[in-house]
């Protein structure tokens, strides 16, 4: 028997301990890989019904517990119906608060109202506190120029680094008359992932680049860590931000030629004249 002949003839040598044929050991990843994208994708679509509805219901219950020990047993569904009827309480806040609302917007309801701060206002402990919850509930529902409405970019917390801030209005003169000589917007910049905590603080409008997008968009982007990006609005951003290095580049190149210069509320260099 020749050397060709022995070879065809050989045994094949069996696989090692342990280790799987290439095609089982891929389809094997390959299905561990397709059950691992579908369990994310159903997370993903519970997760976020199941977490609006949970905070939906509590939301209503704490309402309906609030409200329950101001209405009498007689007028409660509890009363007449053998099962809970739940968000009763939250249409009766509802009714109580529109009318209350009517009834101080008329002469008598003004000034019992102006009665009742009066009152309040006396009191050293409980003012402080009532004025501050007042003007910050002011603040969110009113339709003023002292809202957030704006979004922005500044450049935060060192050079060629650009935070989001939301824009609310300008100085008052008590305070403009106390910063240098430029016109400040006050600008609060939230912190990630949590948009209740960040930081406040008044910056020239020069140095201010306004945003086109809405101030919904900004917090989605804020809360997501710039994972999930509203629309078309990274592309957007990017070139906001490469004009901003760009604004900022020119100025230093020009700042000992011309001297001090100034820009508009977009950043943009102004020609002295």
């Amino acid at each position: 028997m020749n050397e060709s002949q022995s070879n065809q003839t050989a045994p094949t040598a069996p696989p090692a301990a342990g280790k799987l044929p290439v095609s089982r050991e891929f389809s094997h990843h390959s299905i561990i890989a397709r059950l691992r994208n579908y369990f994310l994708t159903g997370l993903v679509l519970v997760g976020p019904l199941y977490i609006t509805f949970s905070l939906t219901w509590w939301f209503i219950n704490w309402v309906d517990d609030l409200v329950r020990p101001f209405l009498p047993a007689a007028y409660r569904p509890q009363t007449y119906l053998p099962v809970k009827i739940p968000g009763t309480g939250l249409i009766i806040a509802f009714v109580a608060l529109t009318l209350l609302g009517f009834l101080t917007a008329n002469l008598v309801g003004r000034k019992l109202v102006e009665i009742s701060e009066n009152v309040l206002n006396r009191m050293p402990v409980v003012r402080p506190i009532y004025k501050s919850l007042k003007q910050i509930f002011e603040t969110l529902f009113a339709k003023t120029d002292s809202s957030f409405r704006r979004v922005a970019l500044v450049e935060f917390p060192s050079p060629g680094m650009w935070s989001l801030v939301f824009l609310s209005q300008s100085a008052s003169p008590d305070i403009a008359t106390r910063l240098p000589d430029t016109e400040h917007v006050a600008a609060f910049m939230p912190c990630t992932p949590n948009p209740t905590t960040g930081f406040f603080f008044y910056v020239p409008r020069r140095d201010v680049i306004e945003l086109d997008i809405t101030v919904e968009a900004a917090m989605t982007l804020l809360m997501s860590a710039g994972m999930v990006q509203p629309g078309d609005q990274q592309k957007k951003l990017s070139d906001l931000a490469q004009a901003a290095r760009l604004v900022r580049a020119a100025r230093a190149g020009r700042a000992a030629a011309v001297g001090r210069q100034t820009t508009d509320d977009r950043g943009r260099i102004v020609e002295p004249t």
